[in-house]
């Protein structure tokens, strides 16, 4: 009888994943390859708005190689219907977005190919299919299409504005949604009370996953069965196996979606594209397997991207500093087609972010444009409202003359007030918010800044400092369900509907295993993307993934624990009531023999059970959380500017994140550190450009797209704080998106604390070194200003 030799909930233990995926040994989309497989390629828009008037074939499917070449009339044709996308979200606690007026959101049908226009540039119009990648290629080339160019908008502002060109004929004003929170009135009586206002518009602006792994697709029909089969990396295969079976008006048991291993998702890959739709309709048409993999170049075009929130937003103070109201009206640009309206409904909940401010009020609004369809991308909508208040903050202390710390200081929620209902509604379960401030300024050796500015001001560079507290939601998909299995060969499978796309979830989720149930982590598989196991489940999106595997396990563990009793009880030939369990190991008194969990499977498979018993050590598991999870934690950071350059340097950055429930800290740290980079990137770096008078994209390349570096970031400090979450069993909130959440107002917060002495008070992102140049040079030559080298 083995019993557990240590408790895996709370351990930093390494990747089990990580030999499998640093060694080769990964199965990625494009990794996948069938035989006699074809290859697709897509002719896609040079317009950001044209009609169709004519689509030549004829050149393209006369060239050697070319098997089909298909076009939106074709899918009319066939029937194929638009992918069908719920972008609201979908639990009982979000916030409920309506249609102007209230009422259904019309989100633009979003068919696999157009017959009509082309409303983006880089929209897939054409597919051609070959029997090399070149030759399919060679086939895009040569489709002629008679394009009608139309007027086009791709600014969310513009969009609103009174005869701005109309992405659909069905919304003419390009505003698919208009809802408003919070109380007006009350909002009102805080703003005439008040001694101080501050009101400013803030862009935060567009920016793309840049995924390790640009998305591809390997679609297959079996006439023999009449069932499909895609390969494709997603961030849920139950959601798009559903989504797909719609667009191809089959019933789901006719497909099935394996995602294999994914290289980076962060909300770009949780919703279907048309080439996943199309690989499976031209599979049928051809009798061929079809794949389809996009350039880094398509990639930069055509996948869902993130942000591009315009916020205008007003803080009301009293003359002691104390915060009274909070108005805001946020208007979200969802492209040329609603994906996901997730940015703008978690965002909205968070307007007021950690702060006790009485009385809110929001106008959120979505709007069309001729643009790529945004989505929900790392921390969805929580870094563009934190980014709102924490300027907000800064300004109001600065205009004040206020220490901007004593001010969030007198403001922040308490600890002794958790639960706290916020002013548009949010409960927050839990959280230390003053104590995770004086912990990251501790962490970033608060005190120590005046010396390290005199040594830098010596050096001719300026030095600034940011902090922002944050407070995001974690909700996610309501369902979940686990199967559980301990095989007699000394494994434990678990099937579990949230899977994993660089997370580490097959650690993590095993650590919990390992523990609810007494076997050890090496023991124990997760088992996940692939819809033909896997029935149920939700994905991975919104931090939602362990909080949801945990608590499902939990549910499912008893269940296991006492069938492992009665079986116990049948081998051991003792009453049931006198079967123990203790530390994973299960025994009787004054009987010579007990068994760990392995060994009794392995036992039992010996013997014959009954009936009720027949299918050994297996249970299953559903369950469906709505409760909401509020992560939390503060951000600081230095920057270093030249003056005489712009040249930016970020020399520190300090981040403490209250996790709830730390399953394994080298997993959290690690993804507190990705999510930090990818939150100083867009602050920073990070921009998706479109030509005003062209609609075309200016960064569709690595060499236009600037992505943050290892040489570009400090040595990162970051600790975990655990305050336990009351909303599920293990007490779990959520790790990976914290990192992010704070990361654009505490650089920006730094940068214009670098410049404020020569007079520089805003900065649009990213703060690259040229706009800091010219923001020197706009305010007035403050060379004078900095002391000598």
């Amino acid at each position: 009888m083995t019993a557990l030799a240590f408790r895996a909930i709370g351990q930093p233990l390494r990747r089990k994943e990580d030999a499998r995926l640093l060694t080769g040994r990964g199965r990625f989309s494009d990794d996948v390859a069938l035989p006699g497989q074809a290859y697709a390629a897509l002719v896609r828009s040079p317009h950001p708005h044209a009609v169709l008037r004519a689509v030549d074939t004829r050149a393209a499917r006369a060239l050697p190689g070319v098997l089909g070449v298909f076009t939106g009339a074709d899918c009319l044709a066939d029937g194929l219907q638009p992918i069908p996308h719920t972008p609201a979200p979908q639990t009982r606690y979000d916030l409920t977005l309506t249609a102007p007026g209230g009422g259904a959101i019309f989100i633009g049908p979003h068919h696999l190919l157009p017959a009509d226009r082309a409303r983006h540039v880089g929209e897939a119009l054409v597919l051609v299919v070959a029997e090399t990648a070149a030759q399919a290629l060679d086939g895009a080339e040569a489709v002629a299409i008679d394009y009608e160019p139309l007027p086009f908008v791709t600014e969310a502002v513009a969009a609103l504005a009174h005869g701005a060109p109309a992405v659909w004929d069905a919304v003419p004003d390009n505003v698919l949604v208009d809802t408003r929170f919070g109380d007006a009135e009350a909002t009102a009586r805080a703003f005439a009370s008040a001694a101080q206002v501050v009101e400013r518009t803030f862009h935060v602006g567009r920016v793309t996953a840049v995924a390790l792994e640009p998305r591809a697709a390997l679609g297959h029909y079996d006439a023999t069965t009449d069932r499909y089969t895609l390969h494709a990396g997603s961030g849920g295969a139950v959601r798009q196996k559903r989504e797909l079976a719609g667009t191809l008006g089959i019933e789901p048991s006719r497909l099935r979606v394996l995602s294999h291993d994914v290289g980076g998702n962060f909300g770009s890959k949780n919703r279907p594209y048309v080439e996943f739709g199309l690989v499976l309709w031209a599979a049928r048409k051809l009798g061929r397997p079809v794949k389809f993999t996009a350039t880094r170049s398509e990639a930069f075009l055509s996948d869902y991207q993130g942000r591009d929130l315009v916020t205008t937003v007003a803080l009301a103070l009293d003359g002691d500093g104390r915060f009274l109201g909070l108005r805001a009206d946020n208007v979200s640009n969802v492209g040329a087609r609603c994906v996901s309206l997730s940015p703008l409904g978690k965002g909205s909940a968070l307007i007021t972010g950690a702060y006790a401010i009485p009385a809110a009020s929001l106008r959120a609004r979505a709007v069309f444009t001729h643009t790529m369809s945004t989505q929900a991308y790392r921390s969805s909508g929580r870094p563009e409202v934190t980014f709102a208040i924490e300027r907000l903050i800064d300004i109001a202390a600065r205009e004040r003359g206020l220490d901007p710390v004593a001010l969030r200081r007198r403001n922040l929620i308490g600890a002794d007030a958790m639960p706290y209902t916020n002013a548009v509604g949010a409960r927050y379960d839990s959280g230390t918010y003053a104590a995770n401030m004086a912990r990251a300024m501790r962490l970033a050796d608060w005190d120590g800044f005046p010396a390290r500015r005199a040594a830098a001001a010596r050096r001719g560079r300026l030095l600034g400092r940011g902090l922002a507290n944050y407070v995001e939601s974690s909700i996610g998909a309501p369902r979940e369900r686990v199967e559980i299995t301990v095989r007699p060969e000394g494994r434990v499978d678990i099937v579990v509907g949230t899977q994993p796309s660089g997370q580490g979830h097959e650690t993590s989720f095993a650590q919990v295993a390992a523990d609810l149930l007494g076997v050890p982590v090496e023991a124990i598989a997760i088992v996940t993307g692939d819809t033909d196991v896997v029935s149920v489940g939700g994905g991975s999106h919104s931090g939602r993934s362990l909080r949801h595997a945990a608590t499902v396990m939990a549910k499912a563990a008893p269940a296991l624990i006492d069938k492992a009793k009665r079986i116990a009880a049948l081998i051991l030939d003792a009453p049931l009531d006198q079967i123990a369990h203790d530390d994973g190991c299960f025994s009787a008194p004054r009987r010579n023999r007990g068994f760990s969990l392995l060994e009794l499977a392995q036992e039992a498979a010996r013997h014959t059970l009954p009936v009720e018993l027949a299918d050994g050590l297996a249970v299953a598991a559903d369950n469906e959380m709505h409760d909401p999870v509020y992560p939390n934690g503060c951000a600081v950071c230095e920057v270093e500017i030249d003056p005489e350059t712009g040249a930016l340097d970020l020399t520190r950055y300090a981040a403490v994140d209250d996790v709830g429930r730390c399953i394994n800290p080298l997993i959290v740290h690690g993804q507190t550190h990705g999510a930090i980079a990818q939150g100083v990137g867009q602050a920073l770096w990070e921009a998706c450009r479109l030509d005003a008078g062209s609609g075309q994209v200016l960064s569709g390349s690595l060499l236009d797209y600037a992505m943050p570096r290892a040489d570009g970031l400090p040595m990162l400090g970051t600790e975990i704080v655990e305050v336990l979450s009351p909303t599920n069993p293990l007490g779990i909130k959520a790790g990976g998106e914290g990192g992010t959440t704070p990361a654009l107002a505490v650089v920006v917060n730094a940068v214009i604390d670098a410049l404020a002495p020569l007079g520089v008070r805003e900065l649009a992102m990213p703060v690259s070194a040229g706009a800091i140049w010219r923001a020197i040079r706009s305010a007035g030559d403050g060379r004078s200003q900095v002391a000598p080298k």
